[in-house]
């Protein structure tokens, strides 16, 4: 990490003047309009595909393909990316996306469109699209000083929140005026212009690329040393990510349990069920905001942060199981709790290993979380739904509520022992 001694004028800047400046800001706007771009694809997508075959196995196909690649390229991915310059990956991965998104809709036109043409051009932009995260996450500390960075990853986490905002309702807006097939075009055009975006920007690139081996001994050493570093080497580190999976165990299942909550328990339809998607973004984004005015804080504070939100979402979310004739009004609020509560966590968390995290290990220890946070989010997803079917969708809401606390006296225990975050050297 840069001394901060050798801020820049726009490294002083903090809260929402961080925007203002020209690197923060671009690289925010940039991924604003990636944002609602993902949002566009994840429902233009799999109605395209859905029209296109009649298959709900095959639509959901898609899925899969999106899941395997971060689960089986994340580590060696981390390897390659710390020795690389975050911009240009940056750049290149969406002007990538950019290409492959719009060879669907392309192909289609052309009547060249096959399933299984289809089903590799999804593969390979979730391929790519594993790489820009890590990336991105990596690339804050080297765009801004340590103190901004929980107001940074608080920023950058509002983007998503716009996304799933915005992103669906204008899909289906798209799908029904222009035609699914043709939401595609826009959704590539989306990327291109988050790559525009990422041009101005001056990211404090300090590691020369290292010619690498990619099947040699070299890759799986330099990969060993961010698994060494993650679960043996820090305590803050490895901490962190045992909070990090309890937390993907538990907040993946309940956005999965979202639609068995809207029909089985309030027993409402798919407008209603969008107005409890809407609830979710709506709290992630007044916290994402609340988060972004805050000062930064100790590490004791910060993870005490953590631990009071979790206990307030695990509560909300045993009291979304308990009621025992929910009200469409009380769930709306209770999820917009739920969102805001929950959604502290990773800026925080973030922003806690960019500052502990040696430049030359960032990508091998996002990429590390990524998977974990990933498998335990399909754990989680797979254990809580077969709770739903077997025991009903109630005793699933109350044990995941149950967990989410669980991980709140996990992050208590850590602000206890007196874990110190002691700032990275380069």
């Amino acid at each position: 990490m840069a001394d901060e001694s050798q801020s820049t004028p726009e490294s002083n800047v903090t809260g929402w003047r961080l925007l203002a400046t020209r690197d923060f800001g671009c690289l925010w706007a940039g991924q604003v309009i990636s944002q609602i771009g993902d949002g566009l694809n994840k429902v233009a997508l799999l109605w395209f595909v859905y029209e296109m075959t009649g298959s709900a196995l095959k639509m959901t196909a898609i899925g899969l393909l999106q899941t395997i690649p971060p689960l089986v390229f994340g580590p060696l991915i981390g390897v390659y990316l710390d020795y690389l310059p975050k911009k240009t990956v940056m750049i290149v991965v969406d002007l990538l996306r950019t290409l492959m998104v719009l060879l669907i809709p392309l192909f289609y036109a052309l009547d060249l469109l096959t399933l299984e043409r289809l089903y590799v051009l999804v593969f390979l932009v979730s391929i790519v699209s594993t790489i820009f995260g890590p990336a991105l996450a990596s690339a804050v500390p080297l765009i801004v000083q340590r103190s901004q960075l929980t107001t940074a990853n608080a920023f950058l986490q509002s983007t998503t929140n716009i996304g799933v905002l915005l992103g669906p309702a204008m899909s289906g807006l798209g799908i029904a005026l222009i035609g699914a097939q043709n939401v595609l075009y826009v959704d590539a055009a989306t990327f291109l212009l988050s790559a525009l975006f990422l041009f101005p920007i001056r990211v404090r690139e300090t590691k020369s690329v290292k010619e690498l081996d990619v099947l040699g001994t070299p890759v799986m050493q330099d990969m060993m040393v961010g698994f060494r570093f993650v679960f043996l080497q820090h305590r803050v580190v490895f901490a962190l990510m045992i909070t990090a999976v309890l937390y993907n165990l538990a907040i993946s299942a309940f956005v999965f349990l979202l639609p068995v909550v809207a029909k089985e328990l309030l027993q409402v339809g798919p407008m209603e069920l969008g107005w409890l998607w809407s609830a979710l973004g709506i709290g992630m984004l007044a916290a994402s905001i609340w988060l972004a005015r805050m000062p930064q804080g100790t590490f004791q504070e910060r993870i005490g942060k953590i631990g009071r939100s979790l206990t307030i979402g695990g509560l909300a979310v045993c009291a979304l199981g308990l009621i025992q004739t929910p009200v469409l009004f009380s769930t709306f609020l209770l999820i917009i709790i739920i969102g805001g509560s929950t959604s502290l966590f990773y800026p925080v968390v973030w922003a806690m290993l960019q500052e502990v995290t040696p430049e030359h290990l960032l990508g091998r220890v996002f990429t590390t979380f990524s998977v974990g946070g990933m498998a335990s989010a399909m754990v989680g997803m797979a254990g809580f739904g077969w709770a739903a079917d077997t025991l009903g969708p109630a005793v699933s809401l109350i044990g995941i509520g149950l967990l989410l606390l669980l991980t709140a006296m996990v992050t208590m225990q850590v602000s206890r022992r007196g874990l110190v975050v002691t700032p990275a050297v380069a």
